[in-house]
């Protein structure tokens, strides 16, 4: 295992953290520092068609090692990391036969982490805990699924007697903005279907997701000394507050769970003449997430209404753009697909965690490309910030569980069909 923890550490410790403002793909050059490192790696292990385009985007192949025609399988994790904490200057921390106890990730700023608060710690009690320092995030998402990759197909490559089809990877930048399939070719990708190595804990298997939209809200005002403004001044960041409230209460990302949706705003700034604010809409369910971007038009239309005369324009412009969409519609009719990975799991004594994503992966965006794409645990917790951290036994175990769809596949007869795919459980 220590192999795959030098790995990963080798991985965090490039900050490719991406940044949604840029324009260019990747969205910040330093990706390339993480990306051109996986290219010599992937060439050193002994796969075959290692390509990068000038976008960034990473392929490979481990060819086949039977005679019999086998479905061309596919796993995809993404470099680049969240731009909500900084990735850079990452410095891991390995706790080994982890107690059950607080972890001190930094003494000095009295930064810990404590399985009182994040309870899931205690399931990891003497396991191998990789943490930050306290300063950054760590990366896992998604480290530890290239890491899994890689070290699966390392293992492949060793290990000839472990019967297989062909096997294509996928690395991608940018995922952390919305933007990681934008520029993935299925077609040169050539796979029946893959897996997303981007979920979180051990035993995660999942294949819906929100439908999802950004929306950015400008809100415009008139600017007049405060003595002398009654009756004239328009305050935008007034007017903001008052479209936050009229949104519907308790459905917030910290009061939401499941399958329940919600408005999340993010950013907000302006001043008297001009404020723009962010937000985010989310829900499993199509026809509430159609009448949740309605809403926001809705509302817009009533403060212009309210201010037509008094302000002589819209004096709210709400712009709505769709980001990606639930991939249960593409992954239903292909379900064996699901059925290999989570008989996959309990055959190496991994209890499947099947549930909706209260996100998205790039499988969302690839499943409505054409290339199916369920998502499998990378071993994760608490993406995004300092409290950050991944059991190494976790990513041992979906290496395992990678190499296991792998020769799963390979076995004729369990797949191609709903009614074959019974055979899988």
């Amino acid at each position: 295992m220590q192999h795959i923890i030098d790995r990963f550490i080798s991985y965090v410790t490039i900050d490719t953290e991406s940044d949604p403002h840029s324009q260019t793909t990747p969205s910040t050059p330093k990706q390339w520092n993480l990306a051109n490192k996986l290219v010599d790696e992937l060439k050193a292990i002994g796969l075959e068609e290692v390509t990068i385009d000038d976008k960034a985007y990473i392929m490979a192949t481990l060819p086949s090692n039977v005679e019999h025609e086998v479905p061309t399988i596919g796993f995809v994790s993404h470099f680049d990391t969240s731009p909500d904490f900084s990735g850079a200057n990452v410095k891991p921390q390995i706790i080994e036969n982890y107690d059950g106890k607080d972890i001190i990730l930094n003494a000095e700023k009295n930064i810990v982490l404590s399985p009182n608060y994040f309870k899931d710690l205690l399931q990891y009690k003497g396991q191998t805990i990789i943490t930050t320092d306290g300063t950054t995030l760590l990366g896992a998402d998604d480290k530890a699924g290239i890491t899994e990759i890689v070290s699966a197909m390392e293992y492949l490559i060793q290990h000839p007697e472990i019967k297989h089809g062909k096997i294509r990877i996928g690395f991608t930048p940018d995922e952390e903005i919305g933007r990681g399939a934008h520029h993935f070719d299925v077609e040169k990708f050539g796979a029946k279907w893959a897996y997303t190595m981007d979920g979180s804990q051990i035993g995660e298997l999942e294949y819906e997701n929100f439908n999802a939209a950004g929306a950015k809200i400008t809100f415009k005002g008139k600017s007049v000394h405060p003595g002398y403004a009654k009756g004239k001044m328009i305050n935008s960041m007034l007017l903001a507050n008052d479209f936050i409230n009229e949104l519907p209460k308790g459905e917030t990302p910290e009061e939401t769970k499941g399958y329940e949706g919600f408005f999340h705003v993010h950013h907000i700034k302006g001043n008297i003449e001009e404020t723009v604010l962010e937000l985010i809409i989310r829900d499993h369910n199509k026809k509430k997430f159609e009448n949740r971007k309605e809403l926001i038009h809705k509302i817009a239309k009533k403060f212009n209404k309210k201010f037509a005369k008094k302000f002589g324009e819209d004096i709210v412009i709400a712009e709505v753009k769709d980001q990606y969409y639930n991939m249960k519609e593409k992954v239903l009719p292909v379900k064996y697909i699901v059925d290999i990975a989570e008989k996959a799991m309990r055959e190496l004594n991994i209890k499947p965690i099947i549930k909706p994503i209260r996100g998205g992966t790039d499988g969302s965006q690839l499943s409505f490309m054409g290339l199916p794409c369920p998502n499998i645990f990378a071993g994760g917790h608490n993406f995004h910030g300092k409290y950050e951290y991944v059991p190494a036994e976790s990513i041992q175990k979906a290496t395992d569980v990678i190499v296991k769809i792998a020769e799963l596949t390979a076995i004729p007869g369990i797949f191609d069909t709903p009614e074959k795919s019974k055979k899988a459980k």
